[in-house]
């Protein structure tokens, strides 16, 4: 199984798997930012070294402060983790949920940090036929059994948001509400949808975002949350002392900075998004719409295809997705792409025409005996 630690982009396991090396591999399992990393961070890990004699900033106050202009937010309001992953499971130990409610299909961080916390989960089915959006009717069914709300926004593998009618909602209940904003990068007008600022003034709101999607570095784990002052001293405590390195912090400082960079990459997803889900559903597929950089979609039962079938063939072609039906609420037949550039999503189509021609032309043989 190439998602034996639980995520996409696990090219060591693919070279295990498929007897070639790591660099041969288009990876459509994880869903980075394909036009960069930007072209700072060339430059800082090429002349960097020389301070990596230093302890890092362990108050992380020059990336923090950069934070700060970004959003227009208090400092105060800010903690740097390494990575979202660190953030997510912090949150959890401080606010230490008897019961929370989680959308299912989601991201599988979510169960664990609970669980690792002593708490319990309450299931929020997304349905297919509401196109895995959250339903507000959901919501008020789980809200009398949870004490805490933790979910993607948007959603990871559904690439939906949560609509704004279930966040205000849940912001007028007096349940706690943890909004993982790791895509949020990727959404057309992000400052309509983000809650970023509403979190660093509330005590009932916490939202965590990730550095290392948009900016496509997720080998040097970067991601911050947003809370109210007294909220992020409390999970302060708890974080090891230098969790985010010197590079990290020199990075994540510099791409805020990298205005065309930003620009370029909407503009890429802009034109990839619609192209990519046009080809995928002249296949057949079945297309989940998507709000941010990848795509959910399924093999309709009458092709006789299931994911883990196509992970196989693709991954010979030298092409990875991802197993959705790992995700709690998804069938056999469900993957998740990465939206990549265009030259890449080409092979991917060629690969899927390929695999689905020869799984046609084999079970027409088999018919005919």
């Amino acid at each position: 199984m190439l998602e034996r630690y639980g995520h996409g982009g696990d090219l060591w396991t693919a070279e295990e798997a498929f007897g070639r090396p790591k660099e041969q591999f288009l990876d459509f399992s994880s869903n980075m930012n394909p036009v960069g990393p930007p072209s700072i961070v060339q430059h800082i890990l090429r002349d960097g070294w020389r301070d990596m004699v230093k302890y890092p900033d362990p108050a992380v106050r020059e990336l923090r402060n950069k934070l700060s202009l970004k959003y227009d937010i208090e400092v105060d309001s800010i903690l740097v983790g390494n990575g979202a992953a660190e953030l997510i499971d912090l949150t959890a130990r401080v606010l230490k949920p008897s019961v929370t409610g989680i959308a299912r299909p989601s991201f599988s961080e979510y169960e664990e940090a609970v669980h690792k916390s002593g708490g319990g989960i309450y299931n929020i089915p997304l349905s297919s036929i509401h196109n895995f959006e959250l339903q507000k009717q959901d919501i008020e069914a789980a809200n009398s059994a949870v004490d805490l709300f933790f979910l993607g926004h948007p959603n990871n593998p559904t690439g939906k948001l949560v609509p704004r009618q279930v966040l205000d909602m849940l912001m007028q209940s007096n349940r706690r509400l943890v909004l993982d904003e790791a895509f949020m990068d990727f959404v057309p007008n992000e400052q309509e949808h983000s809650f970023l600022k509403l979190a660093s003034t509330s005590q009932q709101l916490v939202v965590i975002r990730s550095m290392t999607k948009f900016y496509s570095i997720p080998g040097i784990r970067l991601g911050f949350m947003v809370a109210h002052p007294d909220r992020i001293r409390h999970i302060q405590q708890l974080q090891v002392q230098w969790s985010v390195n010197y590079l990290a912090q020199r990075i994540g400082t510099a791409v805020l900075d990298d205005l065309d960079f930003e620009q370029s990459s909407r503009q890429w997803l802009e034109e990839e998004k619609p192209w990519l889900t046009q080809q995928l559903e002249q296949l057949g597929l079945e297309v989940v719409p998507s709000d941010v950089n990848f795509l959910l979609f399924s093999f309709p039962e009458w092709m006789g295809i299931d994911v883990k079938m196509a992970q196989k063939h693709l991954g010979q072609q030298g092409l990875l997705i991802r197993d959705a039906s790992l995700f709690e609420g998804l069938h056999k037949r469900y993957c998740r792409v990465a939206i990549r550039l265009r030259e890449d999503n080409e092979r991917l189509i060629a690969g899927l025409h390929h695999m689905m021609a020869e799984f046609m032309q084999n079970r027409g043989q088999a018919d005919d005996e």
